[in-house]
């Protein structure tokens, strides 16, 4: 049963990345790794074999920590793609350019299946200072990728104040307050880690 469900988490999580590729813009610098939300897909493509290794017995590394810090990736995902899109759809993308199977996957169902496993099947949270490193690591580097890499080196989408950051919404920041967000989506990935430690812990009360 655990088998036949990880074949099913990696062989849809395949598929999905794959479709990222579909969607290029030849002319968009860092193509579909502009946005976290890929990031998340590729971390959990990466789980998703790993998971499938360790139940076929190619492997008996759990890899608890990164399956941790992705769990924490995907409710940031999650959250922060809601929160804007129920605020306004074009804060997050261009309604011409939204397929909703695949956001619904993307946003929706691909983290629940993820948080499955990692919760209900794996085991996570057990050490919470390497995600925590993790997640300062990331609330470093994708923004640093998005600032430094690809506002520069990208012309759209554009907004009221700038142009080239991967969201819309971000083009209609200030520096400063684009900074503001990136220390506010670091600090919501911490509470996600507390989350996520909470309900690993519940799960664990009630198996007892």
């Amino acid at each position: 049963m655990i088998k036949s469900f990880r074949i099913i988490i990696f062989l849809l999580t395949v598929f999905y990345s794959l479709e990222q590729f579909r969607d290029i813009d030849p002319a968009m610098f860092g193509w579909q790794f502009r946005y976290l939300t890929i990031w998340t897909l590729t971390a959990n493509l990466i789980v998703a074999g790993q998971m499938l290794r360790l139940s076929t017995g190619k492997t008996t590394q759990k890899w608890e920590s990164f399956v941790s810090f992705v769990v924490v990736m995907n409710m940031a995902v999650v959250v922060q793609y809601w929160r804007l899109y129920f605020m306004d759809p074009l804060k997050v993308s261009p309604v011409e350019g939204t397929i909703w199977w695949k956001e619904y996957y993307l946003h929706v169902l691909g983290p629940i299946l993820m948080w499955i496993d990692a919760f209900l099947i794996l085991g996570v949270f057990s050490r919470l200072k390497p995600v925590f490193y993790a997640a300062i690591i990331l609330g470093i580097a994708y923004p640093a990728w998005a600032e430094l890499v690809l506002h520069p080196l990208n012309a759209k989408p554009i907004g009221t104040v700038t142009a080239g950051l991967p969201y819309p919404f971000l083009n209609n920041m200030e520096f400063g307050t684009r900074m503001v967000f990136y220390g506010f989506s670091t600090v919501a990935n911490f509470v996600f880690i507390l989350i996520g430690w909470s309900v690993a812990k519940g799960i664990a009360k009630l198996r007892a």
